[in-house]
């Protein structure tokens, strides 16, 4: 059977992992993480929805989105200021151009505004999250069909005894199945978020209709976030209809010339549908 882009993620994140603990150990990087000044909580809107924001430098289907003097501290603040619940970052270096120096910075960012960050990256152990915290993040996001069902429990008892929240992302409805059982068995004060991100892990291409799809399966009383193939305010507007809470847009937003009018834009137009209902 060929690989997969997700086998090969996940293989690049665990030598990333293994490397990361010869230079620091896991003790090391507990005590780093425990002393980091708390996050700002991920606090979602009465209008029921919100934007989770993405810091994308590059794209493995687009390429390079982000200008080459990129200010990570000017696009979150922009992010935040327009009014999004959180502001995700890749954190991957091989594919994305991320790492975790752009994390910090963000955090650092964003904590006067009192927006949490959040580290996109393909997770794969609880040291991991130990890193996100150490950075400053408030969150993180888990693709749960990456891992096994210990290693997810892992990774979520992890998130919890760290206080962040957690968005476990699905692609079909088998993952959907798994993510409905993970938050009935991790119930706590943190968050947890289902997202649906509607990409062909085979070809990359973004199929927007998996969305709704797959909306009649999302899990009752969760914040749902739509992840992938909202590029427009129309977009936003199909899936606040359909039943997602969030969005979370970073390839839009990274093209656009002005990213806070954007968000700002996306913001106002889901809202209007749910405040309708």
């Amino acid at each position: 059977m060929s690989r997969s882009f997700l086998d090969d993620m996940a293989e690049g994140s665990r030598e990333r992992v293994r490397a990361a603990k010869r230079a620091r150990s896991e003790a090391a990087l507990e005590r780093e993480a425990r002393s980091t000044p708390a996050p700002p909580p991920l606090r979602l809107d009465p209008s029921g929805f919100d934007l989770i924001a993405e810091l994308k430098l590059r794209s493995p289907a687009a390429g390079r989105l982000g200008a080459p003097d990129e200010s990570v501290a000017a696009r979150v603040t922009a992010y935040a200021r327009a009014g999004s619940a959180a502001v995700s970052v890749l954190t991957e270096p091989s594919r994305f151009d991320g790492t975790l120096d752009d994390l910090a910075s963000a955090a650092r960012a964003l904590a006067p505004l009192a927006v949490p960050a959040m580290r996109k990256d393909f997770l794969v152990d609880p040291y991991q999250v130990l890193e996100a915290r150490a950075a400053g993040a408030g969150g993180v996001l888990a693709i749960v069909r990456m891992l096994s069902r210990g290693e997810l429990d892992a990774l979520l008892d992890c998130a919890r005894a760290l206080g962040l929240f957690v968005l476990l992302e699905a692609f079909d409805a088998r993952d959907l199945e798994l993510v409905r059982d993970l938050v009935a068995s991790h119930t706590g004060p943190h968050p947890l978020l289902a997202g649906v991100n509607c990409r062909d892990l085979g070809t990359l291409e973004v199929m927007p209709r998996r969305l709704l799809e797959l909306s009649p399966l999302l899990p009752p009383g969760t914040p749902c976030v739509a992840e992938s193939g909202v590029t427009s305010p129309a977009d936003v507007r199909e899936i606040a209809a359909a039943g997602y809470r969030l969005a979370l847009i970073g390839s839009a937003l990274m093209r656009g010339g002005d990213p806070g009018t954007l968000a700002r834009t996306f913001l106002a137009a889901g809202r209007a549908v749910r405040e309708a209902v």
